[in-house]
């Protein structure tokens, strides 16, 4: 190996260093330091509008922040108010309807039982009567084997619940505590944005703010166009939805189409958690005409769904269709529901930074060549 390739290879492994030692850092100081993240992120989403308020209102800066977060929380509080009294009233139409309805679905599975399933029974006792000793008794392991697999996987998905529940309450306090954090930090940060920026600029190379400066623009492009892309995909779901519905005459439409439309942002489950309860009822109920209607309605949902969101999510984002699909797909199966987050994340993240020229430069100082 002559110096030249040394010096490449030497320079290579610097660069896998820093990147090493960036990601274990960052991921040990997001660990500790995640409000303030949190914080910066929304000073820097609704620095537009304080700048709005602070030059165009004349208003100042630390009001300007201070109002702009109120106008935040007043609008996320409204959306909140306006899906809680969708759920009451469907509720209180739910808790008038559904004592009939479950009277009804019971009455069903009564007459299901004896007609169908107590003589299905009484023929595999008997069949079970006839056979050898032998033979009795290996398939009564069997039975009290599979019995037992149940009940203990029925338990454990109880305990899972409730221990799920318990972990939530006990980590009220603490997401109350960065809920304050992260608001005094965003007021803080978006109040001193100008004082920090020019603090960067002074502590850090041209370059490096440059690029730093593009990545942040593009992310941001990308954080508004990836929520753009969810609200039109939701927004088609409620279409559709209300659509169904109201053909197949459901009561309370809107309020069912508004409920599906949020668990639609739900990764992988979404509608489902909705329309396969409702499908399962519908039908032990009796009503295979609306059975069926709500099983076209949730296959058109599905495919529709599976069809536009690659298209709308990159389009929005910026990225190739089949891009965002294996991006989709392979955080799935490394993250599971949580990587259909992450893969597209981390996808807008790269392209990012390779719109920044990062890779370039990158490369550019591995191979010392001038820029």
């Amino acid at each position: 190996m002559n110096k030249e390739q040394l010096s490449l290879a030497l320079r290579m492994l610097f660069v896998i260093f820093i990147i090493l030692l960036v990601f274990f850092s960052s991921y040990y100081v997001t660990s500790v330091t995640y409000p303030f993240i949190f914080g910066f992120i929304l000073a820097f989403v609704i620095n537009p509008l304080v700048n709005f308020l602070e030059f165009r209102w004349k208003l100042n800066r630390a009001f300007a922040v201070l109002v702009s977060l109120l106008l935040i929380l007043i609008f996320c509080s409204g959306l909140v108010t306006l899906f809680v009294a969708e759920i009451i009233s469907g509720s209180n139409h739910l808790a008038t309807v559904l004592p009939y309805h479950i009277n009804t679905l019971v009455l069903y599975m009564e007459g299901f039982f004896f007609t169908t399933l107590l003589p299905i029974y009484e023929q595999i006792i008997r069949s079970i009567n006839s056979l050898e000793a032998e033979q009795q008794s290996t398939i009564m392991n069997y039975i009290q084997t599979f019995s037992s697999q149940i009940a203990s996987n029925a338990g454990s998905a109880v305990q899972k619940i409730f221990n799920g529940l318990s972990d939530f309450l006990i980590s009220l306090p603490n997401l109350a505590t960065v809920f304050i954090f992260t608001l005094m930090a965003t007021f803080f940060i978006s109040k001193d944005w100008y004082k920090l920026t020019r603090f960067v600029r002074k502590t850090f190379p041209s370059k490096v703010i440059e690029s730093a400066s593009k990545v942040l623009t593009d992310l941001k492009q990308a954080l508004f166009g990836y929520i753009v892309g969810q609200l039109t995909l939701i927004s088609i779901t409620f279409v559709f939805v209300l659509s169904g519905l109201l053909i197949l005459k459901v009561d309370y439409p809107f309020t069912i189409a508004v409920v599906i439309a949020i668990v639609d942002l739900i990764p992988y489950l979404g509608t489902g958690l909705i329309f396969i309860p409702w499908i399962i009822y519908t039908f032990f109920a009796g009503q295979l005409q609306l059975t069926i209607g709500l099983c076209v309605l949730y296959g058109i949902i599905l495919v529709q769904r599976q069809m536009l969101e690659p298209k709308v999510l990159s389009s929005s984002i910026g990225v190739e269709p089949l891009a965002m699909l294996i991006a989709l797909f392979v955080g799935f199966q490394l993250f599971g529901f949580l990587g259909l987050m992450i893969g597209p994340a981390s996808l807008v993240f790269l392209n990012t930074l390779y719109k920044a020229n990062v890779f370039h430069d990158i490369r550019d100082f591995i191979m010392q060549r001038k820029t």
